[in-house]
């Protein structure tokens, strides 16, 4: 099975390498073929007292959504940055400033998947008051006031990620002025539980 990801031609050519080797990662861990590489303690004490990710990937704490099983990765290699349904807030977004501005990753991951319980929680009681996860809803209501009329769950975390861009292009300095300088290339990703792929939105 190929990703369905044809890499933009607006990529930098090091955002371009590093996204080429997560999606062959990717292709790995579909095939049941993986690298194994860099999951050792040997590995570990080599990065003991520094880090040079190649990525940060913001995506859902869902369980079956583990970005370094999905693409293949070990230790030292991506910056992950988990929360329920990928919402958004202060902590969220400095924690991919910091991989921006300090680790100078040039590839921003944001990673969606099929069947999230956030997604079907929100759709299931929209537009209730925000009593119980508020600031959860708080970061997914926004969608569903553009398109109400959304049925597919998929779907709706499609549209979700889209959302999470903008508000990090809006809300933080350093990510957009990093985009803009051609520092860092945001890819807008999906998880799809039944093949396994990542493909770009």
């Amino acid at each position: 099975m190929e990703n369905n990801f044809k890499i933009p031609e607006n990529i930098t050519e090091k955002a371009r390498i590093e996204l080429k080797k997560l999606l062959e990662g990717n292709r790995n861990f579909v095939n049941g073929t993986p690298a194994l590489k860099n999951m050792s303690l040997e590995t570990l004490k080599k990065y003991a007292f520094h880090q040079e990710p190649y990525a940060c990937v913001l995506t859902c704490s869902d369980s079956r959504v583990v970005p370094e099983i999905i693409f293949d990765c070990g230790i030292g290699e991506i910056f992950v940055v988990r929360v329920a349904g990928m919402t958004t807030g202060p902590n969220v977004i400095e924690s991919i400033e910091y991989a921006v501005k300090k680790l100078k990753v040039p590839l921003l991951i944001l990673l969606g998947h099929d069947d999230c319980g956030v997604m079907k929680y929100a759709k299931d009681h929209y537009p209730e008051p925000m009593r119980e996860f508020s600031s959860i809803l708080k970061c997914v209501y926004p969608v569903l006031d553009k398109k109400e009329d959304i049925t597919c769950h998929n779907f709706f975390a499609q549209e979700h990620t889209k959302w999470v861009n903008d508000y990090l292009m809006k809300h933080s300095v350093i990510i957009n002025e990093a985009v803009k300088n051609n520092e860092l290339f945001i890819a807008n990703c999906h998880f799809d539980h039944s093949t396994g792929l990542v493909n770009l939105i």
